[in-house]
């Protein structure tokens, strides 16, 4: 019981994350002044930490951890890549043509991870 609620909940966090990564994407690149509305700035961090906290508590009572299983490790990595090229894809960049690479990249890490999480595999969508 526990398993699928903490299971439903990363789940539909980490869809509330991507979709909302994509909505801060698309202001980036049409009106980056609208991402000074708090609702852009404070949603994003409260969804993603809420979706940490799920993984965590996944990863406790699954007793499955980065580091030791590969899947796990591949997501992990890839999290952290999202979140550097998502960062230029939304804040960093200086230019669209950089904020429009960075975001289609971001966007294909994340899809990797939505991969190695249905399969339990480092290969994703290859497995």
């Amino acid at each position: 019981m526990i398993y699928f609620a903490l299971k439903h909940l990363h789940t539909a966090f980490a869809a509330t994350s991507m979709v909302l990564f994509f909505i801060r994407w698309l202001i980036a690149l049409i009106n980056p002044r609208w991402l000074r509305y708090s609702v852009f700035r404070v949603v994003p961090h409260v969804i993603d930490t809420l979706l940490l906290l799920a993984a965590i508590g996944l990863c406790v009572f699954l007793s499955q951890y980065p580091f030791v299983h590969s899947w796990l490790t591949a997501k992990v990595v890839a999290l952290v890549a999202y979140i550097v090229i998502g960062y230029t894809a939304v804040k960093g960049g200086k230019t669209f043509s950089q904020k429009f690479v960075a975001g289609m990249l971001a966007l294909l890490i994340a899809g990797y991870i939505v991969g190695v999480a249905i399969y339990h595999n480092p290969y994703s969508w290859l497995s």
